[in-house]
């Protein structure tokens, strides 16, 4: 089963506070001294009364006297979700639980009839306990694999709170689904690609023939295909997809960057990041994708852009260098507010070339593996860039925060 605590970090201020979520109108902000800030978290109420979702921002949340606004406290939501965790473990050994997200878990139910009943009352008795016990409510999706309860939990469960699909299902439930975005595992760039071949519902992609969807997407082709039938056979705290296909980025600045260096500086910390990244999965990549969306005020629009290389790399200036090629042909010259980068085209590192006669790419390597073991054992602020230290530079802040929020 995959279950996913409703609104977590609303459910856990209220909590705190004694409040019901889903009664009261609640929103977790980031920063209340930051107009721009996101909202991480909002309740079912704040969601049907006054249109505000977790991507809102603070100055979009109207003014009313029935709101309830909480900065996040992280460490109090890191521990929430160890408590429930261990709440989970008392139904199933820890080898049978892999935990998703903060605030989302996979767990196998194999073999605990004997103890607990058939999977579904147990999967029910484990919703009803967090309930009871944390005032924390939450959906449950199940399926026969990790894919159909993710599935299952994203596209009917957080509706219902509960859902169960079979192999059967496929047909009337995971066919009909259009856009394809709404899938899990597909993303806009990948939707538009199926649109332009013809395939614009799920159904739609179970029908094509994989030889074509592999000569045009590779091994993420034979992913796609299989998905649409619901097969996935990665065994538990597996990605779901067979194999990383990708390390990437994306960051919402808390201001509007106007200025071409300050954007560059940004850039290069998040190339810095999907480098280590890919570097200590042993992975190198090919095709590197540089997307910026331009602020509000200016009206929005930006531009996504990818380019292929010749050679494999994960040398942070490599990436650096063709996602500045990427921003100098296509950056409009508006303020910007919104940075994504990845890379992909994925092989293992052992196939980069490295000449003996090539010092300086063999320096670039050892300096990497050994900045990436410095950050490993002293934290991640123990090397940094001298951009780092500017004030358009966001790695400092980030650091001091847990999954992007204050401690």
């Amino acid at each position: 089963m995959c279950i996913d605590m409703r609104c977590f970090f609303a459910s856990c201020m209220a909590m705190l506070e004694n409040l019901d979520p889903l009664q009261v109108p609640i929103a977790v902000v980031g920063n209340f001294k930051q107009k721009g800030s996101i909202v991480l978290a909002a309740s079912p109420p704040m969601k049907k009364r006054f249109g505000i979702k977790t991507g809102s921002r603070l100055f979009e949340i109207p003014k009313h006297p029935d709101i309830r606004l909480f900065e996040p406290k992280m460490e109090f939501f890191v521990q929430m979700s160890m408590a429930i965790t261990d709440l989970i473990n008392q139904f199933v050994p820890k080898e049978a639980i892999h935990v998703y997200s903060i605030d989302e878990s996979f767990v196998d139910l194999s073999g605990t009839e004997k103890l607990h009943g058939p999977p579904e009352e147990t999967a029910r008795f484990i919703q009803d306990s967090i309930l009871r016990q944390f005032q924390i409510p939450s959906a449950v999706g199940m399926g026969p694999n990790m894919l159909m309860a993710k599935l299952a939990l994203d596209l009917d469960a957080k509706k219902t709170g509960f859902a169960k699909w079979t192999y059967e299902d496929v047909p009337k439930k995971l066919w009909p689904i259009s856009p394809l975005s709404e899938m899990w595992g597909i993303g806009r760039r990948t939707e538009r690609s199926l649109n332009n071949m013809g395939i614009f519902t799920i159904g739609d992609l179970a029908q094509t023939d994989l030889k074509t969807l592999e000569d045009h997407f590779g091994i993420m082709g034979n992913q796609l295909y299989h998905h649409a039938w619901g097969i996935d056979l990665s065994p538990l705290g597996a990605p779901l997809a067979q194999g990383q296909i990708s390390f990437g980025k994306g960051q919402v600045l808390m201001r509007d960057y106007r200025n071409r260096d300050e954007i560059l500086t940004v850039i290069l910390e998040m190339c810095e990041d999907i480098a280590r990244r890919t570097r200590e999965a042993g992975q190198a990549g090919r095709t590197i994708t540089l997307g910026l969306n331009y602020s509000k005020d200016a009206f929005g629009g930006g531009f996504n852009r990818a380019r292929t290389i010749d050679e494999p790399t994960n040398d942070t200036m490599k990436i650096f260098k063709v996602c500045k090629e990427l921003f100098d042909e296509y950056y409009a010259e508006r303020p910007a507010r919104q940075i994504a980068i990845s890379i992909s085209k994925l092989e293992s590192e052992r196939s980069i070339q490295l000449s003996l006669f090539d010092n300086k790419k063999w320096k670039r390597r050892k300096l990497g593996a050994t900045m990436d073991y410095l950050r490993a054992k002293h934290g991640s602020t123990a090397v940094l860039r001298a951009v780092s230290y500017t004030e358009a530079g966001t790695a400092l802040r980030r650091a001091e925060l847990l999954g992007g929020h204050k401690m």
